[in-house]
């Protein structure tokens, strides 16, 4: 049983070709670092949050995001990825963030033909 938990809990993310992510529409509310240098966005009504993996390691900058993105729409698409350190499902690992057609972050596998 616990090498089952640990597989769970220690198995990669999958990056996943665009036509399989999930798909979060909504206001971006709140952008902040959370983690290792990580992303973190809530959107307006939502209690799920979601982050880009050392987003700020990546050339995301905090004060950048928080001033294009605040108040405004995004799509968020992430894997249907679950672990046992998140059993109650209130945070997603982002594969792409857009806004208004323009790709702020993307690491998604290309559509498969």
């Amino acid at each position: 049983l616990f090498f089952v938990v640990a597989i769970l809990i220690f198995r990669p993310v999958p990056i996943v070709p665009e036509d399989r992510a999930l798909v979060e529409k909504g206001i971006v509310s709140d952008i902040y670092e959370g983690g290792k240098n990580d992303v973190v966005f809530r959107l307006e009504n939502k209690k799920r949050r979601y982050y880009i993996n050392r987003g700020l390691e990546n050339g995301l900058e905090l004060a950048d995001l928080e001033e294009r993105l605040i108040g405004r729409e995004v799509t968020l698409k992430y894997p249907d990825y679950w672990t046992p350190l998140d059993w109650n499902d209130e945070i997603k690992h982002l594969s792409k963030v857009e806004i208004e057609g323009e790709i702020i972050f993307n690491e998604l596998k290309p559509a498969r033909k």
